[in-house]
């Protein structure tokens, strides 16, 4: 009876603790929830009513010490004009960004980096942020040719300008520019997904959402292009 008694006590006191430890989600939030949070997040820039979440010493401290925890990657744009913690009204340890000019370059640099955020760090949601008034566009689209690691970056371009005119020979100016910038995010959507089976299975599986979108320099909102 006492050795009946000493088991269920033990049991008891093992189920006690199970109980008191945090349960560890591989996705805090789900992908839509967390592009929430950015379209919220940039609601409030556009109309300039920030709350700054996440911008204090106590996030800086917690962050050191206890790691980081974003919610979503963004794959940007290097163009100051688009600094993205603050367009989406964010703060530290929010949004891991990853940024290339033009982002259009899948290298290993870039492809490793979203491949460790949306792995070790278990983050549901991936966003491809292209952004209005892109200079290496209107090069692009003028011809202007640049030379040495330059050019590498800007032939990518190049080549989306190439499609757009000819699918849409009727447009030109802010329109035919608009088109192109929208080519390349859904352009930089494929390429990850041929060129990285761990971000295609994620994908496949549900355990990462990939979203595009175009962020106006001017308004500061941004278009959630599919």
């Amino acid at each position: 009876m006492k050795k009946s008694n000493t088991v269920i006590f033990i049991a008891a006191f093992f189920v006690c603790i199970a109980a008191s430890l945090p349960v560890l989600a591989e996705n805090p939030i789900s992908a839509d929830e967390a592009l929430k949070l950015l379209k919220d997040g940039n609601a409030r820039f556009v109309e300039m009513k920030l709350r700054h979440p996440n911008v204090s010493i106590e996030q800086r401290e917690n962050t050191a010490t206890s790691g980081q925890k974003p919610f979503a990657i963004v794959f940007a744009c290097s163009d100051s004009r688009v600094p993205v913690e603050i367009i989406f009204d964010r703060g530290i340890g929010d949004i891991f960004v990853v940024r290339v000019a033009g982002n259009t370059i899948m290298d290993n640099s870039v492809i490793g980096s979203i491949e460790f955020a949306a792995e070790h760090l278990h983050l549901p949601l991936l966003v491809i942020l292209g952004h209005t008034e892109c200079g290496a566009v209107k090069a692009a689209i003028a011809g202007i040719h640049e030379e040495g690691s330059i050019g590498a970056i800007q032939k990518k371009i190049e080549q989306a300008a190439t499609l757009v005119k000819k699918e849409y020979p009727e447009l030109g100016g802010p329109d035919l520019m608009n088109a192109v910038i929208k080519s390349i995010v859904l352009e930089a959507k494929v390429d990850i997904l041929s060129q990285s089976r761990l971000i295609k299975e994620m994908s496949g599986s549900g355990k990462l959402k990939i979203v595009t979108g175009v962020y106006d320099v001017k308004t500061g909102g941004t278009e959630w292009v599919q």
